[in-house]
């Protein structure tokens, strides 16, 4: 019987392509006499592709299928894993594929008495080589008896998963416990494990166990029809040769096909920073990620937390009805009975945002009155109300879950009007937008709130320059398509220049910015911000600049 696509994605699993698997296990596997492990084995085709490279390397039938072994959950795939190897001419055993979640399977070799990291066990085994394609499974599908035991094991080596942790995380860190001393991980994971806020513990816990890491990225999707980048993680917990890590970026399959050992030998592994930093930076070169490092330090610097707050926008919960036009307010009667309102990233160009802004967007049908009714029950709203919320009841606004958890389903609350937006989406930089009207904004844009003392015109201002735009590209996520997204509290981290500011102009800069001038603009705010006010050196600048431009035109162009 056909299952429902849906299936597929609750379990998370998608099929890895033959290149991968040939690529991981050709790194991963050194030695006829390398013990492998599937934690996630599917169909079989890495357990497949493991076998051949076993072959290939001279070991027998025999030696193969002794040194094979798999885990899956799902009886069905199971079964397709056992045919691939049979195929191959291999006399399967009950042994070779555990039918069963894995980090049971973990905690059987690895019971809790023991030494989690001792090099061998007298119940279980350990492997030379752990090769997979750990399910994404986001935890409202990560089913109880299963995540109690994954994050159990998390926990003894003082993680901390929380309810929100996808199941590949314990994935990777029960797979490195069933590492050999000498052992290498070879894993298809999310592009998440670079450069997002919940991986950052996993990211020290990488650094801490391995002594090499790699991770391939590619400039197009592997996994188009889910839209989910994805990175080759190659860790070697005591591998020869210089130490650290390093990211090779390609743009697909066929690249890594023709990607070759020799090429892997010749990589410039920098050093690891063993904090939760994220891994984006290791896209730079060893004097750039230096340079980053020691103005991460820099006294001189202020982040914008120091200086302001950085909230979400307003959550409507159903901008078709909360979010009107010029027109749909006029039609509704709800004339007094709005507030401006910002809705797209795209309606807030340059660096200040005027009434007169505001004034065009609703002068051309865009939405820009957000509906703010009387925090009263329903029989106490004015009767010309009465027909816009019945309306909305009658099209099902009220059900939608924020609106359902509301104590009025029609009132929206944290309507506070910001001191500046900043874009929470960003395609060529990230800047912040004075408000100098009474417009709040929806959740697509952040709202500011300056701190005490703090001059607005003066911050706007300095936040546009080559060392905070650089920093936001290592700090921010990026997503295909090309957009750079910064969280609240990401954003709040991002370092800038703001006592040097004062002899900055905003208005100057406006008007550079929407001519589309952001080289002059910079050429401008570098000199004055990063030269003559914090010292750094033309040479230094330029190095910053060329940073961002890396950054910048790697996410943009991929595809």
């Amino acid at each position: 019987m056909k299952r429902p696509v849906s299936y597929q994605k609750i379990r998370g699993a998608y099929y890895t392509p033959k290149p991968i698997a040939e690529f991981l296990s050709k790194w991963a596997i050194r030695s006829i006499q390398d013990e492998v492990l599937e934690p996630s084995c599917g169909d079989g085709t890495i357990l497949e592709t493991a076998a051949e490279v076993l072959l290939s390397k001279g070991a027998s039938k025999k030696e193969t299928i002794e040194r094979i072994h798999g885990v899956e959950i799902d009886h069905e795939e199971a079964q397709k894993a056992y045919l691939r190897l049979c195929n191959l001419g291999l006399t399967v055993t009950n042994s070779t594929i555990y039918k069963g979640d894995f980090f049971l399977y973990c905690w059987t070799h690895l019971a809790p008495e023991r030494n989690l990291f001792s090099s061998h066990d007298a119940n279980g085994r350990k492997f030379d080589a752990i090769i997979g394609n750990p399910p994404f499974i986001r935890y409202q599908h990560f089913k109880e008896e299963h995540s109690m035991i994954a994050f159990d094991l998390m926990k003894r080596l003082h993680l901390h998963p929380s309810r929100l942790t996808n199941a590949w995380v314990p994935f990777i860190v029960a797979s490195t416990m069933l590492l050999k001393d000498d052992g290498r991980l070879a894993m298809v994971v999310p592009a998440e494990l670079l450069q997002v806020g919940y991986t950052a513990e996993l990211r020290l816990f990488l650094s801490n166990i391995f002594k090499r890491i790699t991770i391939f990225t590619f400039r197009r999707l592997l996994f188009p029809d889910i839209q989910q980048e994805v990175v080759l993680l190659c860790a070697e917990k005591n591998g020869h040769g210089p130490e650290g890590i390093d990211v090779v970026e390609l743009n697909g399959l066929e690249d890594l096909t023709l990607y070759n050992n020799n090429r892997y030998k010749q990589a410039v592994f920098k050093a690891i920073d063993h904090s939760t930093e994220k891994w984006t930076q290791y896209y730079l070169t060893p004097n750039e990620i230096e340079l980053i490092r020691e103005l991460r330090k820099n006294e001189r610097l202020q982040t914008l937390g120091n200086l302001a707050s950085v909230d979400v926008g307003i959550v409507t919960g159903m901008n078709n009805f909360f979010v009107l036009t010029e027109d749909e307010k006029k039609r509704s009667s709800l004339d007094g009975f709005t507030r401006e309102i910002v809705t797209r990233s795209a309606h807030v160009g340059g660096l200040i945002f005027r009434e007169s802004n505001w004034k065009t967007l609703a002068e051309q049908q865009l939405p820009s009155h957000l509906l703010c009714l009387p925090d009263v029950p329903f029989e106490e709203l004015p009767q010309r109300t009465h027909a816009y919320v019945k309306k909305g009841e009658a099209e099902g606004w009220n059900t939608g879950y924020k609106c359902r958890i509301r104590k009025r389903w029609y009132i929206v609350p944290s309507l506070w009007v910001p001191d500046a937006f900043m874009l929470r989406q960003i395609y060529r930089y990230p800047k912040i937008v004075l408000n100098q009207t009474t417009a709040t904004c929806t959740d697509t844009i952040h709202r500011i709130k300056f701190h005490n003392g703090v001059k607005g015109e003066q911050l706007t201002a300095a936040f546009i320059n080559s060392l905070t735009f650089a920093f936001s590209e290592i700090g921010g996520r990026s997503y295909g398509g090309g957009v750079l997204e910064l969280e609240p509290r990401e954003a709040e981290h991002l370092p800038i220049p703001y006592e040097h500011a004062t002899s900055l102009t905003l208005e100057e800069i406006d008007r550079l910015l929407l001519s589309e001038n952001i080289d002059a603009v910079l050429n401008i705010t570098d000199k004055l911000l990063l030269q003559e006010g914090m010292g750094l050196s033309k040479k230094e600048v330029m190095e910053l600049r060329q940073i961002c431009k890396k950054l910048t035109d790697r996410r943009i162009e991929r595809k």
